[in-house]
């Protein structure tokens, strides 16, 4: 039984040992600290990413944080349906639909940082059937229609194979400087 064990021993000591002599020809130390350094930079370039600070946190009257509301501050250009009364959410098209390939952007005040952002408002397309969605027609500081491109009152679908309008996303772009 003993021998038994012996022979085991040295064959996995064997197998473990031209297994690190086969990853040493291979792979050197240069690979090694490369792939430590692009997941150590990897690591930091994730923790700058934006998240949502509210956290779910509970809509407040103001509609600072209610999503579901025209009052929401990052509607502050929206002219449509709201695509999170409506399958979607305040940055994504419900299912069955697709993103416009042109938009219209706008720039909100954001009460709960005393900033502005600059908003782009895309129309969700191809899925024109939906019931109960909340509609929305806040165009502060828009413009006469003299340039259409410039204008919220367009169908943004017009760019997209199924032109049939659904909801209206708006994805905040970036700070206003």
């Amino acid at each position: 039984m003993l021998k038994i064990f012996e022979r085991i021993q040295s064959a996995l000591s064997g197998l473990v040992e031209t297994s690190a002599r086969q990853s040493a020809r291979q792979y050197g130390r240069r690979s090694a600290l490369a792939r430590m350094g692009s997941i150590m930079v990897g690591g930091a370039a994730f923790t700058a990413l934006p998240f949502d600070r509210a956290w779910g946190a509970t809509p407040s009257g103001d509609g600072t944080y209610d999503d579901k509301s025209c009052d929401y501050w990052r509607y502050c250009a929206l002219d449509g349906f709201l695509c999170t009364t409506a399958g979607g959410s305040k940055s994504s098209c419900p299912v069955g639909a697709e993103a416009s390939l042109v938009s219209w952007v706008g720039t909100c005040h954001n009460p709960a940082d005393d900033r502005d952002y600059l908003v782009s408002y895309y129309d969700c397309c191809g899925k024109t059937a939906f019931s109960g969605a909340q509609f929305c027609l806040r165009s502060e500081g828009e413009r006469p229609a003299y340039s259409m491109g410039l204008h919220n009152d367009i169908n943004w679908c017009m760019s997209n194979a199924n032109k049939g309008y659904h909801c209206t996303v708006a994805l905040v772009v970036g700070v206003a400087e």
